[in-house]
């Protein structure tokens, strides 16, 4: 697999450097585009770079505006069918540009990652190759009553898996998650702290929830989640219309964190919950809380 990748600023260089420790041998080429262009262009073609080699996946990242049009023609040029783009500010990707970049990337698979560390293997060969090694965080851990060791099966793509897996060694079981995301702030991740309206948090916050999900299911049980009361959960009522689902920033990233079972009431896995109460903060009727005890987890 050839990987041609279009970088820019702080964050673009850190995820390409880490980028660069798992896949060197397949970077065919990699542009910087400048950091201070302006957020909207007429005509990006004019930063079209030149003697463009054949590739089979481009990655963006860091790119902020309408300079993000240029990920699908770069595409055209190197031959690629298959596109990731990396969305790190909220305004760096508002939903009508998204949308202009998918017509223009026709015959193409393109996947929005928004946060990065939310890729996942989707059924393109050379994007599950990438995901394969890099995205959404996977761990190994090895336990008694403290944390022995930790293998990364899949790292964050800017590092921050590894990071959070060395700090973790010699942690009380029971305390790693919450050690898990004072790590992640340690480190710190680069995605914007700015309210992201489409998720409804920031996706700084929603990268964090995958590093502490990937702690929470490679030790089989979390510590604290969000519950439903099913008592009181009234689905009948005409002001529930399931608000706990649509305010979730981890269900609007696309992680299935909460779910209508049967009985059509919410259910929510506290393997992926974020407890970031926005669904406490919408239920009409008071029937979610923030419940801290072991939740053990069932295999995924």
């Amino acid at each position: 697999m050839n990987i041609y990748i279009l970088s820019s600023g702080k964050y673009g260089s850190r995820i390409v450097n880490h980028i660069a420790k798992s896949f060197s041998s397949n970077i065919v080429g990699i542009h910087e585009v400048p950091e201070d262009l302006p957020e909207f262009i007429e005509d990006v073609s004019g930063y079209m770079p030149s003697n463009l080699p054949e590739a089979d996946l481009v990655i963006a990242v860091g790119l902020i505006g309408d300079i993000n049009l240029l990920t699908p023609l770069v595409a055209e040029g190197t031959g690629a069918k298959s596109i990731i783009v990396s969305v790190h500010e909220p305004k760096g990707m508002p939903p009508g540009l998204m949308q202009e970049i998918k017509d223009s990337a026709m015959g193409k698979v393109i996947v929005f990652a928004k946060p990065f560390c939310i890729l996942t293997p989707m059924g393109d060969p050379f994007i599950d190759e990438f995901a394969g090694k890099l995205g959404k965080p996977v761990m190994e851990i090895e336990f008694d009553d403290f944390v022995k060791s930790v293998t990364v099966i899949r790292d964050a793509p800017c590092g921050c898996t590894s990071f959070i897996a060395e700090e973790l060694i010699g942690s009380p079981v029971e305390e790693a998650e919450h050690v898990a995301d004072i790590k992640f702030h340690n480190y710190p991740c680069q995605a914007s702290m700015s309210l992201d309206r489409n998720l409804g948090d920031t996706i700084l916050h929603v990268a964090g929830y995958q590093s502490k999900e990937a702690v929470r299911r490679a030790l089989g049980f979390s510590m604290k989640s969000a519950v439903v009361d099913l008592e009181t959960c009234n689905t009948e009522g005409e002001e529930c219309d399931h608000l706990c689902v649509d305010s979730c920033p981890q269900v609007k990233a696309g992680v299935d964190t909460i779910l209508i079972g049967e009985d059509n009431k919410a259910v929510i896995d506290p393997a992926s919950c974020g407890c970031c109460e926005q669904c406490l903060d919408e239920c009409p009727y008071g029937s979610i809380e923030i419940v801290k005890k072991r939740f053990d987890l069932k295999k995924k």
